[in-house]
């Protein structure tokens, strides 16, 4: 699972990258981008050589060694109370902060009372962050 943290950085920034060269245009970015994507290519062949040349040891100690708790449902649940928090907080922070600036605009001296509905709306965020802790400290 740690492999993600290294290879989804490192796959945004390689897209960044591409889609730069792109807009230069021309024959000169389209061999660059060939050019990557056979270097690309061949680093993925290299990986696969070197995870099939193994010794059948190092297979035997995978298979002996225990298999994680199935909790992948607390997780889940967990992702999706973020989610689901976070589009319910994105939702009621547009409506609200509409509403708080058009009546800051009217009269200015709401700026408290506006911001505290809009804090209001961003807690929903919150509760589903909390959630998630409580189940991912569950699972």
């Amino acid at each position: 699972m740690t492999i993600w943290l290294y290879a989804l950085p490192a796959l945004f920034v390689a897209v960044a990258a591409i889609l730069l060269i792109l807009r230069r245009g021309g024959r000169v970015a389209l061999g660059l981008v060939i050019a990557f994507d056979l270097a690309v290519l061949l680093g993925a062949v290299a990986a696969v050589i070197v995870a099939a040349s193994g010794t059948p040891a190092a297979a035997t100690v995978l298979a002996e060694a225990p298999q994680p708790a199935a909790n992948w449902a607390a997780l889940l649940g967990a992702a999706i109370a973020v989610a689901g928090s976070s589009i319910g907080a994105a939702i009621a922070v547009a409506y609200t902060g509409a509403a708080a600036l058009a009546a800051m605009s009217e009269r200015p001296e709401l700026f408290g009372r506006a911001m505290v509905i809009v804090g209001l709306a961003e807690g929903i965020a919150i509760y589903g962050l909390i959630v998630a802790i409580i189940l991912i400290g569950k699972a």
